[in-house]
Parts: structure tokens; sequence; C-alpha cells
């Protein structure tokens, strides 16, 4: 008979705001492995850890993420309450809200590690290519003010595609989530400042919805 393999989560290193940007991406990839073996190790505690941190907070990481209900990046990453700040906007975007929600942690709470998570099948993405492959407007003026920030992503791939092959939505993806992150510095001369002078570093990552991998700084075949 064979034996039963157990699989054990890791207890990742614990970091803070004033951890290196290093520091603390490696303790988001620890954290999403525990996630893809289903090991979590912060759901024990939890009235421990509302006590903790009614008074205040202190997340070590900013999350800038999609809205979609199966991106979760606190349970992506295995943390505690308090621990990510996290921004949730259709398409991972950087429009005035949220990179006003993204000054507001690095300028008041002192984050230095910025994260624009992007994710397999992001529907604001591949309704972003249909506007851009048929011409047709989104459904309400809403949703074309949030398509107009994807497009930039799509006209970069589809200007190095095949002209007989659309780009893949995942190079799409991919692309919008570097979009975005120089948007963050380009629309913001706190965000500008914070990366020049105060060692703030902003990163890219790519969800995979099936095995909840998340790849770093994964570059689109743009």
């Amino acid at each position: 008979m064979s034996k039963e393999i157990q699989i054990h989560s890791e207890k990742c290193k614990k970091v803070t705001n004033k951890s290196a940007a290093e520091e603390i991406q490696k303790r988001l990839k620890c954290g999403n492995k525990n996630f893809m073996k289903g090991k979590l190790t912060n759901e024990q505690e939890i009235n421990e850890q509302r006590i903790r941190w009614e008074n205040t907070q202190k997340p070590f990481a900013i999350v800038l993420s999609c809205a979609d209900s199966r991106v979760i990046p606190e349970l992506i990453f295995d943390t505690e309450l308090g621990e990510l700040f996290v921004v949730r906007v259709a398409g991972n975007i950087a429009n005035i809200s949220s990179i006003a929600s993204i000054e507001y942690a690095v300028a008041v709470l002192k984050c230095k590690y910025i994260l624009v998570l992007g994710h397999e099948e992001c529907g604001a993405v591949e309704e972003a290519k249909k506007v851009a492959v048929t011409g047709k407007p989104a459904p309400s003026d809403n949703l074309n003010q949030l398509v107009g920030h994807i497009l930039p992503a799509v006209n970069t791939c589809k200007c190095t595609s095949s002209k007989r092959k659309e780009p893949s939505l995942k190079n799409i993806i991919i692309e919008n989530t570097y979009h975005s992150a120089s948007e963050l510095v380009r629309c913001s001369k706190i965000l500008q400042k914070a990366v020049r002078k105060s060692g703030v570093e902003i990163h890219t990552g790519y969800y995979h919805l099936a095995s909840g991998k998340v790849e770093f700084d994964k570059k689109s075949k743009c």
C-alpha cells in the first residue's frame, strides 16, 4: 500500500514595510507556494489578528489587482490582516482612484513595494481587445473609460503581432501590468519621487487561475 504524501506549508519569514524589496518579494513567493499547496498558515488566530490591528496598519506591500472574484491577494500570498494594502479595480488599471490610494500607502503608510497583479482570462482586458478588434465601443461610457486605460497594451501587442493573427489575450494581460506600472510613475509626482529617492520598487505579476501560481516580472511577447 502506498503511503500518503503529506504536503506541509512553509512558515514564511516575517517582513515589514522597512524590509528590502527583495525580501518582500521572497515573502510573497513563499506565501504563494503555500496557497498553491492549499496549506495556508494565516487562517488561524483571526480574532487575535483583528485585535492586533484595531488601531493601526503597517502593510509591507501594496497590490494593485483586478476586481475579479477569483483573485484575492490576501489568500494568494497567504498573508494576515494588515499585511497587504490591496487596491482592486477591473483590469488592474492605474486610474485616478487607484493611483491616489497607492500614493496614500506610500506617503503615509511608508510602503516601499508595489505589485501590479494581472491574471489569466481577465474579462476587462478581453473587453478592451474586443473593442480594438471590432471597432465597436463598450456597452457604457463608464466601461469605455475603463477600457481606455487598457487599450495602450492592446495596441502595443497589435503592433508586433502578425497581420494574420490577433495578439493572444495572455500577452495583452501581461503587457497591461507593465503599462499600469509605468502609469503609476508617469501620473504621480509622489510615486515618481518615491521611486527615484526613497527606494520604492514597482513589480508586476501574472496569476494562473487553476494552479494559483504567480509569475513575477514576466515579460510578454509583444
